[in-house]
């Protein structure tokens, strides 16, 4: 077996780790995804007879190498020869790229490499040579030959990095047919909002990615006099089996020479990022090195420019024999000189690295995609996954491509067990049941970076209980200081015995709760006036198993009360009582139709809504000192969608039919100017 290890950095943060394995099928072993696998419980199922027998996952991607081993039955026939090439136009969705294999062999793979769910039926629709550029009309019609093929899960591993109407539209439709459709969250964060089009659509199932349960997937920790840093261990440095509690020392830029009169021994090293002069190189293997010849126990290498960078110790100019001795991590330029000024009084520190399977990756895209709902919904391996490749081999990679064919195998075994699960069914279940995850120094990930939390399959499989909503987001403010909500609870045996809810405990807001039949009543309470954006869980026991329900509570200064009188809404502004102005937009939850009107306090507008459902309202009210946001849901009860004027059922947004209304009215008056000549 030869490994090669290949390590990018790409521009916005994104990272990945890719090591091919180039196998001998001659070897007499069995790979397995016995990493990611068995750490998010797949297990379980597959001990009880469960692989994924009877159902179909298409997969729109970059094709499937048809000719892998492993995707072959015992008979030697292909068992993905179905589905459709949307880039050459044929029936043979062949992968030229690579990616659609990977994220395939995650799903189904079986052979020396067992998938998640081996026994599905796999469908491939190609739509990209390159997994680069991904035309959206061709996503569309996968989506749409998926629905058509009736296929039971549609897993999507790309994607556009924006809003795209049309995309989440043929989603939308998908899921109203009883699809489950899985997107990858995408793989540019750590930069908030960075959740494009499928996966920020609030009914696909969305999916960040972690570490993965391996010994690579590391960590690293410094505190100093309270203050916790982000530090990134450097490619090629090792776990420490204790943290490191020792005097941090400044030695400029780790070379030779800057060593000299100063004391290290023992001590953790803090050190800039190159040399005095801009083009001096000097490398990090170098600085580890001269470092631990005077004999200091780890090293800190900040950046000499702003944001963090990710260092590699081992490089192709590093000598065959070196291996790197001590700890070494990188940080952000502002967090380095935040440091030394800390060490002018207080130098000792806390150092420590070690493996954390479920830390999110840096690459894993983040919300908030919307104030009226989460994603990510939530996080699966990501990190060095084993799996299928294009030369018919294996390889380890890594990205949110392969988190969510996990989820989207996982799925396939829940719908095995129970066919009759809806998509936002299967939803429920996989959120309620995730496992809470933690960063590096034990804070829960907010909702934003892991959603609900790692997926746990067994857990999931052993669910009594489907939440409708599963999550749950509060609108308060000074003068609306409390809201309830409903969530009906369906019993998967018919039985809802709900023994306990207990709420994580925020200091501004306090939790009260009701169990009437099957519905919990969960109300909200401000207790002081802090404004902002609050997260919590609610949990929820019955017959030992713990369910949670992510919370999401805004508080903000201003409000609004919203008046219905025959599905026509008016709008008053409550707070701030000096207001001057605000801009209503309602959007249609289901069908993002959008509609804005604006409001004075002399000049009231209203809206007329036809189509019964949940609607968002979201109101920019502003005042002398800025503009203040507010957000509601309001429910539509009455359909009068038969009275819907011409206007209102157009396709066409509001604008446009106002720059249609003004060019028909100069034609008019154009032809009417000649028509006047003509006599």
């Amino acid at each position: 077996m030869r490994n090669f290890l290949l390590f990018s950095l790409l521009l916005g943060g994104t990272f990945s780790f890719v090591v091919v394995n180039f196998i001998d099928f001659q070897d007499d072993f069995q790979l397995l995804l016995d990493n990611s696998g068995p750490y998010i419980g797949v297990e379980f199922p597959k001990q009880l007879g469960f692989t994924g027998d009877g159902i179909k996952i298409g997969v729109i991607d970059t094709g499937i190498n048809l000719n892998h081993p492993d995707f072959f039955s015992q008979d030697d026939t292909p068992r993905f020869s179905k589905g459709y090439d949307f880039v050459e136009g044929d029936d043979i969705p062949q992968d030229t790229n690579g990616h659609g294999t990977q994220v395939a062999g995650i799903i189904a793979a079986n052979g020396q490499l067992k998938g998640i769910a081996p026994n599905v039926e796999i469908f491939s629709y190609r739509v990209s040579s390159d997994g680069e550029s991904v035309p959206s009309d061709l996503i569309i019609k996968a989506i749409n030959q998926a629905v058509e093929d009736k296929v039971d899960i549609i897993n999507i591993s790309l994607g556009v990095n924006m809003t795209h109407n049309k995309i989440d539209q043929a989603v939308n439709n998908a899921i109203k047919q009883g699809v489950v459709v899985v997107a990858a969250a995408g793989n540019s964060g750590p930069d908030e909002s960075t959740i494009g089009s499928p996966a920020r659509n609030p009914n696909a199932i969305t999916v960040g990615a972690t570490y993965n349960n391996r010994d690579s997937s590391m960590v690293s920790t410094l505190e100093v006099d309270g203050t916790q840093f982000q530090v990134l261990p450097m490619l090629g440095t090792d776990t420490i089996s204790d943290p490191i509690s020792a005097e941090i020392v400044f030695a400029k830029y780790s070379r030779e020479n800057d060593f000299e009169g100063i004391d290290v021994k023992g001590k953790i090293v803090l050190a800039e990022r190159g040399g005095e002069k801009a083009d001096e190189i000097v490398f990090f293997s170098d600085k580890e090195i001269f470092a631990t010849k005077n004999g200091a126990k780890g090293l800190i290498v900040y950046n000499n420019q702003p944001g963090i960078f990710f260092g590699e110790l081992i490089h192709e100019y590093v000598s065959e024999d070196y291996y790197p001795t001590i700890p070494t991590v990188s940080m952000t330029r502002e967090e380095g000189l935040e440091l030394r000024k800390i060490i002018e009084t207080e130098s000792s520190a806390t150092f420590n690295v070690f493996n954390h399977p479920d830390f999110i990756a840096t690459f894993s895209s983040r919300g908030p995609v919307s104030p009226f709902y989460m994603k990510p919904d939530l996080v699966a391996p990501g990190v060095f996954v084993n799996t299928t490749s294009l030369k018919n081999y294996y390889n380890i990679t890594s990205g949110t491509s392969y988190a969510a064919p996990h989820v989207a195998g996982s799925i396939a075994l829940l719908l095995e067990k129970n066919p009759e699960f809806t998509p936002h069914e299967i939803k429920s279940i996989l959120v309620t049941t995730s496992d809470v995850i933690t960063d590096q120094y034990k804070d829960e990930f907010g909702f934003n970076e892991g959603g609900a939390g790692r997926i746990d399959l067994k857990k999931a499989f052993s669910s009594e209980l489907i939440f409708e909503p599963s999550k749950l987001m509060f609108n308060l403010s000074e003068q609306k200081s409390s809201e309830e909500y409903e969530i009906m609870i369906r019993g998967i045996n018919d039985i809802v015995d709900i023994q306990k809810v207990e709420f994580s405990e925020i200091d501004n807001i306090e939790f009260d709760y009701r169990v009437v039949n099957s519905s919990l009543y969960i109300t909200s309470k401000l207790i002081d006036s802090k404004t902002g954006d609050f997260e919590t869980r609610a949990f929820i026991t019955q017959n030992d198993i713990i369910y949670q329900i992510p919370i999401v509570i805004k508080v903000s200064e201003a409000s609004i009360v919203i008046l219905e009188k025959e599905n026509e809404l008016t709008f008053q502004v409550k707070r701030p009582i000096d207001w001057e102005y605000a801009k209503i937009t309602v959007t249609n939850s289901k069908t993002f139709d959008e509609r804005t009107i604006s409001i004075t306090p002399k000049k009231f507008d209203s809206l007329k809504l036809y189509d019964a459902g949940r609607y968002w309202i979201e109101a920019n009210v502003r005042n002398s000192s800025g503009t203040l946001d507010v957000f509601e849901f309001y429910d539509i009860k009455e359909d009068l969608s038969e009275q819907k004027p011409i206007v209102e059922n157009s396709v066409l947004p509001e604008r446009a039919l106002i720059i249609l209304g003004i060019i028909f009215t100069i034609v008019i008056i154009v032809g009417l100017k000649f028509r006047r000549k003509d006599y």
